[in-house]
């Protein structure tokens, strides 16, 4: 009993442990919001600007370094005149997809049960 019971608190805390690892990574209030706007489409910096609605321009080019450092997103620069800079997620940042897909479902049911209308 006492080891089911360390075993058990052993994997919560690992659980727990895990899911402040992928909170480290994508807290902040624009993010996510990056995120799913780069999973369907490569898009320029103004693109990104456009899409992230009230993001400004310093906060976009912050949040883009880190999740470049987090090997999420790649940053490509482009021979072109005026210089174009394009970014898109990574293979890995792709794995977050699914997990931005679940929270857009749960997101559009919390919705509704908060306003009333499920």
């Amino acid at each position: 009993m006492i080891k089911e019971a360390l075993h058990d608190k052993n994997t919560c805390n690992q659980r727990l442990l895990a899911v402040q690892d992928a909170m480290d990574v994508l807290n902040g209030r624009w993010k996510i919001a990056i995120i799913a706007s780069l999973c369907f489409n490569t898009l320029r910096f103004t693109d990104l600007l456009r899409e992230v609605e009230g993001i400004s321009g310093k906060m976009l080019s912050r949040e883009l370094k880190n999740l470049e450092e987090n090997q999420l997103v790649t940053r490509t620069v482009l021979n072109t005149q005026p210089i174009t800079v394009e970014y898109e997620l990574t293979p890995y940042g792709h794995t977050l997809k699914e997990v931005i897909d679940s929270l857009a479902k749960w997101g559009t049911n919390h919705r509704k049960k908060i306003t009333g209308r499920e």
